[in-house]
């Protein structure tokens, strides 16, 4: 694991934690959202905090320094299942990456 990938795994765990708290998590609605997903590779189930846009059924992330990142790759080609901790409730869905001929990496989750 790169330092990159050190401090981002560190900022992602006090995000989780503070997401989880009554009264905080308000201030991240609307904008971050909890995503869970299975591993590609590993088998193994991760939780990501991530920025959103939701239109309706669709929720839209764009993910920032991509090829400083792995998690997206999990939903390449036919993509995969992922849940969404979404305000109201958790909400499953299917994740699908785009990566755009200029490198923008997209990964679109169509709701159930």
């Amino acid at each position: 694991m790169n330092t990159f990938q050190k401090v981002a795994a560190a900022v992602n765990k006090v995000v989780l934690v503070v997401i989880a708290v009554p009264g905080l998590s308000k201030l991240a609605a609307g904008s971050t959202v909890v995503i869970t997903y299975t591993g590609r590779k590993s088998g193994k189930s991760f939780r990501l905090p991530v920025s959103y846009k939701r239109t309706g059924d669709e929720v839209v992330i764009r993910v920032a320094m991509p090829d400083k990142k792995n998690w997206w790759r999990n939903f390449l080609g036919e993509g995969g299942p992922v849940t969404l901790a979404l305000p109201g409730g958790d909400r499953t869905g299917h994740a699908v990456t785009h990566r755009s001929d200029s490198g923008a990496v997209t990964v679109t989750i169509t709701l159930d």
